[in-house]
């Protein structure tokens, strides 16, 4: 593929950042940080993950949501600075998982995520975000399909360069939609017009709390199972194993680093965003630079209040028509994981891993685990990702004789058991 020039790279690198804003934005929204040092955070962690791991991996790192019920809880009881400590801390333990890998091998982490695992987790990741995107495209179901169509339009018929902007095209489309049918609310515009082009976001350093510090750090475990999941998932969109290079243990050291720079600064955790992966699934533009320009985009919307106000107008209903193509794209790219592996269903074995992950995954479960004060819940992604990891360990590897008599010839590959 010829390298692309600059000007696309730009577009295509805005594209990005529309496709993580609704949500990076979402998470200091509900939490009580403030969105414009969230942008800035994202961008500068992102611009941090690429630097330490060479350059090759296109991921956008935007807030996370693993985070919000324990941040709501620390700033209620001490603050933002002792969050910002927290927060710290747990990117900490990023790093601690980090040499725990090394010392392990990323070998025996592949063992452990064979694709009869990843597939069905995959599918957890694109289909649990499947109720953010209806509840946005439901606001105005007429405006989420007119930014749908256009996306879908533009993705099939187009070519040259708006062939890669398919969600560019569909978000500016619906925008548009939106001010003329008076959708787009007025205080909102009001707020774009008064904003000042040019303002430092209110930073703000972060102070070390063991309270804090016992709240926030353990969610790092459950941020460690989906960044796993979210780095085989970019992979396997990019056509690479970035398990194996830049390696698992240097982007998990890459994302802790990040978290804890986005974190000093006063905004929220970073982690790898599968809007973004679902962006590279839809253009089929791998280049991390693209990557980098989104990122220098969410500064610079940190930076300016007029243009952060701009895309917080954005309708729910349009955030929604294009999070239902991005979502349903994540969740495509864990099914073709699953075909491409040739994962045999004929094997009760088989059905039981997928049939575990996909319904504890999607079905709203939650196991909360208590060491001494620390309080964490295990839900989603990450349930369904130890459920799958002990699963497939745990069940036997031969089949029952009916099957063999069935499938004489047929071999398991739900990961050499």
């Amino acid at each position: 593929m010829q390298p692309l020039p600059l000007q696309k790279k730009v577009v295509l690198g805005l594209q990005h950042t529309i496709a993580m804003f609704g949500a990076t934005v979402l998470v200091p929204l509900l939490t009580g940080l403030n969105p414009s040092v969230a942008l800035f955070g994202a961008g500068l962690a992102t611009l941090l993950f690429h630097a330490l791991t060479g350059f090759g991996v296109p991921i956008f790192l935007g807030s996370s949501f693993a985070f919000i019920a324990p941040i709501i809880a620390v700033l209620e009881a001490e603050g933002p600075a002792a969050a910002g400590g927290g927060l710290v801390a747990a990117g900490a333990m990023y790093v601690v998982f980090s040499a725990l890998v090394k010392a392990v091998g990323v070998r025996r982490i592949q063992q452990i995520f064979p694709p009869i695992v990843t597939g069905p987790v995959i599918i957890v990741i694109g289909l649990s975000l499947a109720g953010v995107a209806v509840n946005q495209a439901q606001s105005h179901w007429g405006l989420a399909l007119i930014t749908l169509l256009a996306a879908i339009l533009t993705s099939v018929f187009a070519r040259g360069l708006f062939k890669m902007i398919p969600i560019l095209i569909a978000v500016i489309t619906g925008y548009v939609a939106a001010l003329v049918l008076g959708l787009v609310e007025p205080a909102k515009l009001a707020a774009i017009r008064d904003a000042a082009w040019v303002g430092l976001p209110p930073f703000h350093a972060p102070a070390f709390s063991w309270s804090a510090i016992f709240v926030l750090a353990p969610v790092a475990v459950v941020t460690f199972i989906e960044h796993i999941g979210d780095v085989i998932v970019n992979g396997r969109v990019v056509g690479k194993n970035f398990l194996e290079r830049p390696g698992l243990p240097r982007t998990l050291f890459a994302d802790g680093i990040a978290n804890m720079l986005s974190a000093a600064i006063g905004g929220p955790a970073a982690t790898t965003y599968a809007e973004n992966t679902g962006v590279l699934a839809v253009t089929r533009v791998y280049d991390p630079a693209v990557l980098r320009i989104a990122a220098g985009f969410a500064m610079l919307f940190g930076l300016s209040p007029k243009l952060a106000s701009v895309f917080q107008s954005l309708p729910a209903g349009v955030l929604g028509g294009v999070s239902i193509l991005l979502f349903g794209m994540i969740a495509s790219v864990g099914i073709r994981t699953l075909s491409e592996a040739r994962i045999d269903f004929a094997h009760s074995r088989n059905l039981i891993v997928v049939s575990l992950i996909l319904v504890l995954g999607l079905g709203g479960a939650k196991v909360p685990v208590t060491l001494g004060e620390v309080h964490v819940e295990l839900h989603g992604m990450a349930l369904a990702a130890l459920v799958g990891i002990l699963a497939n360990a745990l069940l036997p590897a031969s089949l029952d004789r009916e099957e063999l008599d069935a499938h004489p010839a047929s071999d398991d590959p739900a990961g050499g058991r």
